[in-house]
């Protein structure tokens, strides 16, 4: 294609910017608080090139690393690389994309056969002193976290068998272990799933394979103090299909899913697997624990059939995605039972958030994007899913209790990162992007900075970021602290 599609996936928000650029000394509003030191890192996609096909995906957009850097001396810079990914390489050097459909090599031009596809969009990992940029259909990628240089394909040493590595690992907390998994571990629509843990130093100590029950997404996972867990919904993928020039997914809405559970220490035939409902979706789990009867609770964004278009177009599901039911609900299983028990929680949402020291943990708050029920107007068109989230909500899934910040109309919020206070009885602090429309194609961006306990209060402090956004699909916080080690 000469120019980039003219829909939602490449317009409005999603506008391609294809940029790298550095900004020093931003325009602060407020008071930054002391606990802010440090760097939020933001996976971004933005294709260099107008792709092959009219219906690609925003998600398929060429992995940009982001940096908000907040310095010693209250001073706050940006910066964005690409990740100089074999693909993204490539492409610059044949001045065009040469990539096909969204995860199907076969449509891809023969020129770059065999090359990793893999364009690392997905979510910046901090682990072990090094910053990994991660997208599920390949190996993450190495960057500097300084200089945000490439450093090139990440395998753990030569030691990570799996050819996937997902964009969801979980740290533990107390043992400051990396949990991590790949599925469709050793080639296209394979059933084979790698589950990995890194010690904390980022060693891979272990690496173990098991089958899933079919080739489904499995975008994340959860672990408790003693469990992991790998839930497995029906969006599929068909190797036929593939070779067909097809898309890689596509959603049953009448095949069941599956939850998969095992000691996270132990061995994959201990695996139990317990069947879930039909056709529904989850993206990202909120947390998941265990409670004092030994009975798991997973906290997840369940939606009633995949929350994207370009999934349920050729899944011939036609639902507009103002449409779709779901919510924030609870799955209650015993980890050799055979029946979920589900609850609700909150309302619909997405892209969530707990304290890093919750993982796997019975916890009290946690955080996600929603949209405001009272919103007067249209929102704002852009996102990996095409609508953007204009609201944020704080809820303790023990008693119910919600907040929520709210946004007028022409506003987007990104996913938060939640950084920790230096008070013992602070709740922390929540550190998001805010886009904000201005013109028929015109934007402004701010990071916002907020009291974690007290959400719908003012910003402590906004950042101005006076340059285009495109925008993001996950971050991560890494403190100054953990900057300096890995500098030195």
């Amino acid at each position: 294609m000469g120019e980039f599609p003219k829909t939602v996936d490449f317009m409005f928000l999603n506008t391609p910017i294809g940029e790298e650029y550095s900004l020093k000394g931003l325009e602060v509003e407020g008071d930054i608080p002391d606990d802010i030191r440090g760097a939020f890192f933001r996976a971004v996609p933005d294709p260099a090139f107008p792709p092959l096909f009219i219906d690609d995906t925003a998600i398929s957009g060429d992995g940009m690393v982001s940096r908000l850097w907040f310095k010693e001396d209250g001073s706050v810079d940006f910066d964005i690389r690409y990740v100089q990914t074999a693909r993204h390489k490539a492409e610059i050097e044949a001045g065009k994309a040469l990539f096909g459909r969204y995860r199907n090599p076969y449509t891809d031009d023969p020129s770059v056969k065999g090359v990793d596809r893999t364009v690392s969009n997905t979510t910046p990992i901090w682990h072990g002193g090094k910053l990994l940029m991660a997208k599920e259909d390949g190996r993450a990628y190495r960057v500097d976290p300084i200089t945000l240089e490439t450093v090139g394909s990440y395998d753990f040493g030569g030691k990570l068998k799996s050819e996937t590595m997902t964009a969801h690992a979980r740290v533990d907390p107390e043992t400051g272990e990396l949990f991590f998994f790949g599925y469709e571990a050793d080639g296209l629509a394979s059933t084979k799933v790698a589950y990995c843990i890194a010690d904390k130093n980022g060693e891979l100590i272990k690496e173990q394979w098991f089958d899933a029950p079919y080739c489904g997404l499995m975008h994340d996972f959860v672990i408790t103090k003693n469990y992991a867990v790998f839930p497995v919904f029906p969006t599929t993928a068909d190797l036929a299909r593939l070779k067909d020039g097809g898309v890689h997914w596509v959603h049953e809405q009448d095949r069941e899913s599956w939850i998969g559970i095992m000691p996270r220490y132990g061995d994959v035939k201990e695996m139990h697997w317990i069947k879930g409902p039909k056709g529904v979706s989850v993206f990202h789990f909120m947390n998941c624990f265990e409670d004092d009867d030994g009975r798991i609770h997973l906290d997840q964004h369940l939606t009633e059939t995949n929350a994207f278009e370009f999934i349920r177009r050729p899944s011939g599901i036609d639902i507009p995605q103002s449409e779709i039911k779901g919510g924030l609900v609870r799955w209650s299983f015993d980890p050799k039972g055979d029946e979920i028990t589900e609850t609700p929680l909150g309302p619909p949402g997405d892209l969530c958030r707990i304290r890093d020291a919750d993982q796997g943990r019975p916890y009290t708050v946690g955080w996600y994007l929603s949209m405001d029920p009272e919103m007067k107007g249209p929102p704002m068109l852009g996102g990996p899913v095409g609508v953007a989230f204009n609201a944020l909500i704080a809820i303790n899934p023990q008693s119910g209790a919600m907040k929520m910040l709210g946004l007028p109309p022409g506003h987007a919020i990104s996913e938060p990162a939640h950084i920790v206070s230096s008070q013992a009885d602070h709740p922390g602090w929540l550190l998001f992007i805010i886009d904000r429309q201005t013109g028929e194609d015109q934007f402004e961006h701010e990071a916002w900075i907020v009291n974690a306990g007290e959400i719908q209060e003012a910003p402590v402090a906004k950042v101005k970021i006076p340059h285009r956004l495109r925008p993001q699909v996950h971050g991560w916080w890494a403190s100054q602290e953990t900057l300096d080690k890995a500098a030195a």
